[in-house]
């Protein structure tokens, strides 16, 4: 699928494989659920021109390890999320974080006291309920779909990843979005992750967005059927000083399906 990540930060629950690229001020990309770094290519080729551009699989998605029994709760990505910035000697960096992306940028700075200069957050994961019903579905009975035998197993996922865009998402594209998650390897860890979501992550900081001290931009798919508009609307009374946008003709997945608007959206905002 031509997006490697040749950088490898050794975390407290797995291997990270991370990449930077572009010269300027730091503008860290985070992604969500079920996805990886991959979908912020387009994105991160755009910011680059102008800002070092920093993306990284979560461990437990993507390129980064994944293990029987491994951490891959919110909790843990925040505290990973914190050993990078620090990693990568960063101060006040730009935050653009997707989804789940969103939930640990959100706690990343309430909980683990990271600054930023910037956050956007896109069609975040911040305010409950949280999740697909299907989402729900393998929550509760995680050890039941990760018995699929693997070609039930694809279909699944190939199927529910497409419910995330609202345009027809290029047959490479999808590709690339569901590789990560089969083989020996990646159908344990699709479910891994699933049944590890947890409420009670958004519950402990939701009340208290609005102690973020740095411009905020929430940016939501108009056609989003995974997180609706009302999510974006609550997150938006949670931050009072922030700026609500709309993304046209956008699901869930706003890079697939509308990348040239929120390209544009995060340009102008990063450049107030």
């Amino acid at each position: 699928m031509g997006w490697e990540l040749p950088e490898r930060y050794e975390s407290a629950h797995g291997t990270v494989r991370w990449a930077s690229s572009g010269q300027g001020e730091p503008v860290v990309l985070n992604h969500g659920t079920p996805f990886s770094s991959y979908v912020w290519r387009d994105i991160a080729a755009v910011l680059s021109s102008r800002y070092q551009v920093f993306v990284w699989d979560m461990p437990g998605y993507g390129q980064s390890a994944k293990r029987e029994g491994q951490d891959v709760s919110l909790a843990a990505q925040q505290e990973v999320f914190a050993e990078l910035v620090r990693h990568w000697g960063l101060r006040a960096p730009s935050v653009v974080a997707h989804d789940f992306g969103g939930a640990v940028a959100l706690r990343t700075a309430l909980l683990s006291g990271v600054g930023y200069r910037k956050l956007a957050l896109v069609d975040a994961v911040s305010v409950r309920p949280w999740g697909s019903e299907f989402f729900r579905l393998v929550n509760a009975h995680s050890e039941v779909f990760a018995a699929l035998p693997p070609l039930l197993h694809e279909a699944l996922v190939r199927r529910y990843i497409r419910t995330a865009a609202h345009r027809e998402l290029r047959g490479g594209v999808l590709d690339g979005l569901v590789a990560p998650w089969l083989g020996e390897t990646g159908q344990p860890a699709f479910y891994r992750q699933i049944a590890q979501a947890d409420e009670r992550h958004t519950r402990e900081v939701e009340d208290r967005y609005a102690e973020l001290d740095c411009p905020v931009l929430i940016a939501w798919g108009d056609q989003d059927q995974w997180l609706p508009a009302d999510r974006a609307h609550q997150l938006a009374e949670r931050i009072p000083h922030a700026e609500l946008a709309w993304i046209d003709q956008s699901g869930h997945l706003v890079q697939e399906d509308n990348p040239a608007q929120l390209a544009a959206l995060l340009t102008d905002f990063l450049a107030r």
